[in-house]
């Protein structure tokens, strides 16, 4: 089986860096023939074929080079409006802006996608990504009565799930509790037995915990008792963490013990190594011998130390501790230099372009190119220093340094504001994205495992 594992794992490698390089060879061949074609048209894209226009906008936006994609969007708008492509062309264009930061531009061009191709499924994605934009402005109410509309029309949609779940998140920022509780219940009762009627009451439990109403909170902990987990926003460990963190919070100190010691040890559960730390915080807040509990010793074998020489020369330059890059590393890349995202990212610790660009001057790389990411010194230079400046933004937490990592900075920042308290338990919970998610709890377990294993010099404990 062992075997077996590796061989899947070498075959998801190679597809990876054969997508890798096709993406690559995209953009190379979009930016010679922009240039070529620029270079005999007095410095301006002239019109070609509305496919080849959205192929090398395609090209683009891969790689995260929003402009560039634009301006090929805008010549199919413009001189191809009738083509099958415009839906395309609006909801890259709005896209383009969310990942920009520009929200409320978005917005204006989502409009225009839901104006004439509302009936598209890039329409109804727009719609969606509308709500998604507002609530990323600030503009909760707002966001509410988008993801409702989309609610209304699209009952079958795509999106209807996570569209019932963003209302309640977003009237719950906005400070309208009892529409949030409303929503909560609608939605538990549409999806009745499904992962969105756990993920409604997660949003409930969460909501209680943030107006520290811990009696309310322990109450839709139990109701979530008994309910499936697979395939929903949280799991039996987090809720029963939630829980005990209630309990704790309201004074109940022997059955907040109690429900800290139900959580199994163990190094793969983000909320056990949490639990397995309160609950001997508290024993010994008790006054109680010490306990003779203990953690599973991890295997240093999976935990390699690797690139040890960049990794610490600039971790250690930016203030950050040098087991957390390789806990970033080891998710993002497994440690290869060569390794490219989906989405773009490239390297060691999977830096996207359009971040590297705002720091490369400070690391050093004045004429910084898509593929010097590849390079180790220059990958770890300009990721360590990424990684101080949204630490030093969100107060050190390390958990929101992960979600920021993998879903921008905006979101990680939302998420951080509706903690209360600001407690690393608390916020994982709140990250709204089950990818980024995911991604936070194998990054602080990572980092758990190496802060056992090695001291911030990186030698063997």
């Amino acid at each position: 089986m062992r075997k077996l594992f590796g061989i899947f794992i070498a075959i998801v490698f190679v597809v990876s860096t054969i997508e890798a390089q096709t993406s690559d060879a995209a953009l190379r061949r979009a930016t010679e023939a922009d240039a070529a074609a620029k270079a005999s048209n007095g410095g301006k894209l002239p019109t070609l074929a509305a496919a080849e226009h959205l192929s090398r906008a395609e090209a683009y936006m891969a790689n995260r080079l929003f402009p560039q994609a634009r301006e090929h969007w805008a010549i199919v708008m413009d001189k191809h409006p009738d083509d099958a492509g415009i839906p395309k062309a609006l909801f890259g264009t709005a896209r383009s802006y969310m990942w920009e930061r520009e929200y409320l531009k978005a917005v204006d061009w989502f409009d225009k996608l839901i104006k004439d191709h509302l009936g598209t499924k890039d329409g109804r994605e727009g719609l969606a990504f509308k709500g998604a934009s507002y609530v990323r402005a600030g503009k909760n109410l707002e966001a509410a009565k988008t993801y409702e509309q989309y609610v209304s029309m699209f009952p079958e949609g795509e999106k209807i799930e996570s569209a019932h779940l963003n209302i309640i998140d977003a009237y719950r920022e906005a400070g309208d509790f009892a529409k949030a509780d409303q929503w909560v219940r609608r939605t538990a009762a549409t999806f009745n037995g499904k992962p969105s009627e756990v993920n409604a009451l997660h949003a409930k439990l969460r909501m209680e915990i943030s107006r520290s109403n811990w009696n309310a909170a322990v109450s839709t902990a139990d109701e979530l008792d008994g309910k499936r987990f697979v395939g929903s926003m949280t799991s039996s460990d987090e809720v029963m963490y939630l829980r005990a963190f209630a309990y704790e919070k309201s004074s109940r100190l022997k059955e907040a013990l109690a429900a800290y010691g139900l959580i199994k040890a163990n190094n793969n559960s983000y909320y056990s190594g949490l639990a397995f730390d309160r609950r001997m915080h508290l024993i010994t807040l008790g006054g109680s011998v010490a306990s003779s509990e203990t953690f599973p010793k991890p295997s240093a074998s999976e935990y390699p130390i690797l690139f040890s020489p960049q990794v610490i020369k600039h971790a250690k330059k930016n203030k950050i501790d040098p087991r957390f890059v390789l806990a970033i590393m080891k998710q993002e890349s497994s440690f290869k230099a060569n390794a490219k995202s989906p989405a773009g990212a490239r390297g060691l610790v999977q830096l996207v372009y359009d971040t590297a660009i705002k720091y490369k001057d400070e690391a050093g790389y004045k004429n910084l190119t898509p593929d010097d990411l590849y390079n180790p010194e220059t990958n770890v230079a300009i990721g360590s220093i990424y990684i101080r400046k949204i630490k030093d933004e969100f107060g050190g937490l390390y958990e929101a340094v992960a979600a920021s990592y993998n879903a921008g900075e905006d979101n990680a920042a939302r998420w951080l504001n509706r903690t209360k308290p600001k407690e690393p338990g608390v916020f994982a919970a709140e990250v709204g994205f089950a990818e980024t998610k995911n991604y936070v709890f194998k990054v602080m377990n990572n980092y758990r495992v190496y802060r056992e294993l090695y001291d911030e010099n990186l030698n063997r404990k």
